[in-house]
């Protein structure tokens, strides 16, 4: 009785802690990405929020096991490290499957399509993990699903037209996405529920397959421009916020993962999605319409 309080508290400290940090993360990114002065290169911000989860995990690590349990930890698992460079390499698949589809789709048909993730992630959830869903449940991720998609599409912010001429192959792209997506969130938590190892430890693991990613995009993307002026050129207070969110979003979503479960950060992510547009009417001077009331209680119905 005793450890299922304590994994209880656990659960719910997470849960509360993925929505604040996601809604601190956005407002933080949005006023980085619209405040006045040079516009920092995005690609580095990823990979500075990389090498900073790595390097916090990397002493915890060390402090626990030492630098030959940290070298042991690394490179005597390379099936491990193989493993869970899976989620990495997805999460760079997923990315470039929504910037296509984002390109070849009107954005409001984008938001609502999107949406299917949170279905694939219990989908996946019931074929890997051989999780019981019941039918109340699939009722709630459905007006969770369609919630989610109305506070979404309130956002007129987000309406534009596609550039692209492709709408069949950008919707393609939004389900591959959405199943990328549920299969690399439900794979971790399966990774991380039948390991002995820690969170920190797998967080390492994984880390070193994400900073190679992320290096590599700066790479690609911003090369010149990095070159030119520097790679931490436009970066402010609020733009280290954000790498600090984005840090500390990474580990709370394992601990959320280990502790709760994937369709319960589904939940988390969009009850954030809700307050962040609640806390926008006062910093943005955003209008809250009927079609976001209506999304908001349905959201709020779901949990």
């Amino acid at each position: 009785m005793a450890g299922e309080a304590a994994n209880s508290r656990r659960r719910t400290l997470a849960l509360v802690t993925l929505v604040l940090q996601n809604t601190a993360l956005v407002i933080c990114m949005r006023i980085s990405r619209t405040a006045d002065g040079p516009i920092y290169y995005s690609s580095t911000a990823v990979a500075s929020m990389e090498v900073l989860k790595l390097m916090v995990c990397l002493a915890i690590v060390i402090q626990e096991r030492g630098v030959g349990g940290l070298m042991r930890t690394v490179l005597g698992k390379p099936l491990e490290l193989l493993r869970l460079s899976v989620p990495s390499l997805l999460y760079t698949i997923q990315n470039n499957l929504l910037y296509y589809a984002l390109s070849n789709l009107d954005a409001a048909i984008y938001q609502v399509s999107y949406q299917i993730k949170i279905l694939t992630t219990a989908l996946f959830s019931v074929f890997m993990l051989q999780r019981y869903i019941s039918n109340q449940k699939w009722f709630a991720l459905l007006v969770l699903t369609l919630g989610v998609a109305m506070v979404q599409l309130s956002d007129k912010e987000k309406h534009s037209a596609a550039t692209g001429e492709a709408p069949v192959m950008g919707f393609a792209a939004v389900l591959a996405a959405s199943a990328t997506s549920g299969f690399s969130g439900v794979y971790f938590e399966r990774v991380l529920r039948r390991s002995s190892e820690t969170l920190w430890a797998r967080n390492v693991q994984m880390g070193v397959t994400s900073v190679t990613l992320a290096i590599l995009s700066v790479y690609t993307k911003d090369r010149e421009g990095v070159l030119r002026d520097g790679f931490f050129f436009g970066y402010t207070g609020i733009v280290w916020a954000v790498v600090f969110f984005q840090a500390l979003g990474g580990l709370v979503v394992a601990f959320v993962t280990k502790y709760a479960n994937t369709i319960l950060k589904c939940f988390a992510t969009a009850i954030s999605i809700v307050c962040i547009s609640v806390i926008s009417v006062f910093l943005f001077n955003t209008q809250i319409s009927l079609l976001f009331a209506a999304g908001a209680i349905l959201v709020m119905l779901s949990i």
